[in-house]
């Protein structure tokens, strides 16, 4: 099993071919300036282990944030984040009024189609050295 996150952590684990998922993670890196997400690719050692302690399925079609002994998918995975970020992100919470049925309608649209929309790579992101601390396993 890996290491636990720190508490204070939240850990994302996203598809590591999806170039939409690698933008995203991204852009949360650049966002992120009091280093509190931690990153894992679902197709990493560490995503699968992580994913079975909290009883999800290795499921490419989202992201899962793990947030305080909680794990949060689809839309609620996103407005998770947002809240995290600096402001004007948070003003993105907005999104609770937007029933969850339609929010996962959304997220379900854009994630079926991001490989055709945004492209894959053939193999998973790897961190830079500079980067490696925020990665898991």
């Amino acid at each position: 099993m890996p290491a636990a996150p720190p508490r204070q952590s939240l850990v994302v684990l996203f598809d590591g071919q999806c170039n939409l998922c690698n933008g995203a993670v991204n852009f949360l890196i650049d966002r992120d300036h009091g280093r509190r997400f931690k990153f894992a690719s679902q197709q990493s050692a560490a995503g699968k282990e992580l994913l079975a302690s909290y009883d999800q399925p290795i499921n490419l079609k989202t992201l899962v944030v793990i947030d305080r002994g909680q794990a949060f998918t689809r839309s609620a995975a996103v407005l998770r984040l947002v809240r995290h970020l600096p402001f004007p992100w948070p003003l993105l919470q907005v999104g609770v009024a937007i029933p969850r049925p339609i929010a996962d309608w959304l997220y379900d649209r854009v994630a079926g189609n991001r490989y055709r929309l945004f492209g894959r790579s053939d193999a998973c992101r790897m961190p830079t050295p500079e980067l490696a601390d925020r990665f898991l396993g």
